[in-house]
């Protein structure tokens, strides 16, 4: 009876890196439904509830004063070290880079390119709705803050909403949208929500935004993960046209090739079968050749050969027959 080999846990590692051989047809791509709308409207109202909150420096102004005041980064000095570290999970590059690795191995094994142009359409709605709320509104932050009980709402700032933490929500929330099961979706976003939350307390943490910040980084880098299933169809037309552009350009490139010309086929003569016609095609005997009647090999007389620079030897006679004698 013929089993099959039990594969270990490190062929099964090998065998997930390999190339899938066409593009997996069990991935679903996420839809606006009616209770997505509901979520994101639901998100829309919350985001403009925090900027009027701030607007009208109420209580929410007020926390962000006191926890500027309370000085965390003083209060828990020996975990500086950690948290300036940890932070750098909020910045766009590092962030950006790493999952687009990942992404690009994603969309390589796949065979398709959505996982990439999905990171980037949420990168530039990030950077679009963000940036533009960081600059309208102008909030500076508690290192330049300049009064007291001041919500410090449009001199000059950027960061409000706080972009570390919006960002974290959008890189590695994007994984989790993109996930290929519902387990790794879970987990995935469990992972996402805790660091994205790790940052922005961080950020708090070192003083470089008020509390008011991070809620509304938060907020907006959630509001984009919603609104993301809107930009779907935009993103199949641009696998499409990208496909169909790198098909168009092959085809161009394998008709402007040179087609190997194969050479004329050469007619061969045979040679005759009569060794004397042969003989009267030779211009002349070979010079080495002894003129004459064939003779034994014992009774043949050296012969110099033509061109050669040894003189003859006349004086020599052939081999057994007796020498004279010298006088």
């Amino acid at each position: 009876m013929r089993t099959e080999p039990k594969l270990t846990r490190l062929d099964r590692v090998f065998a997930r890196l390999d190339r899938e051989p066409e593009r997996p047809a069990h991935i679903d791509v996420p839809k606006m439904s009616r209770h997505r709308i509901v979520l994101v409207a639901a998100t829309a109202a919350f985001y403009g509830a925090i900027v009027w909150a701030v607007v009208i420096t109420s209580w929410l102004v007020r926390l962000d004063w006191q926890v500027m005041f309370f000085r965390p980064y003083q209060q828990w000095s020996e975990i500086h070290w950690f948290v300036d570290y940890y932070v750098v999970l909020g910045q766009r590059g590092p962030t950006a880079v790493m999952v687009a690795a990942w992404l690009g191995w994603r969309s390589w094994r796949q065979h398709t390119l959505r996982p990439l142009l999905a990171l980037g359409v949420s990168l530039m709605l990030l950077n679009i709705t963000v940036g533009a709320a960081k600059y309208g509104m102008g909030r500076l932050g508690p290192h330049y803050a300049t009064v007291i009980g001041s919500n410090e709402m449009w001199r000059g700032g950027d960061i409000f909403p706080s972009g570390h933490t919006a960002n974290a929500v959008v890189t590695w929330g994007i994984l989790a949208y993109l996930a290929s099961t519902a387990r790794a979706q879970r987990w995935l976003s469990a992972v996402s929500a805790v660091t994205s939350l790790g940052v922005g307390l961080a950020t708090v943490y070192l003083g470089t935004h008020w509390l008011s910040d991070v809620l509304l980084g938060w907020v907006a880098g959630l509001l984009i993960m919603l609104a993301l299933p809107w930009f779907e169809p935009l993103i199949a037309r641009a696998e499409a046209r990208i496909f169909e552009l790198r098909d168009r350009w092959r085809s161009r490139r394998s008709s402007t090739l040179p087609v190997p010309v194969s050479a004329p086929p050469v007619a061969v003569t045979p040679l005759p079968a009569d060794r004397d016609d042969v003989a009267a095609r030779s211009p002349r005997a070979p010079a080495y050749l002894a003129p004459g009647p064939h003779t034994a090999r014992s009774e043949r007389t050296p012969v110099t050969p033509a061109g050669s620079r040894r003189p003859p030897h006349p004086e020599r006679l052939p081999r057994g027959s007796a020498s004279s004698a010298h006088p």
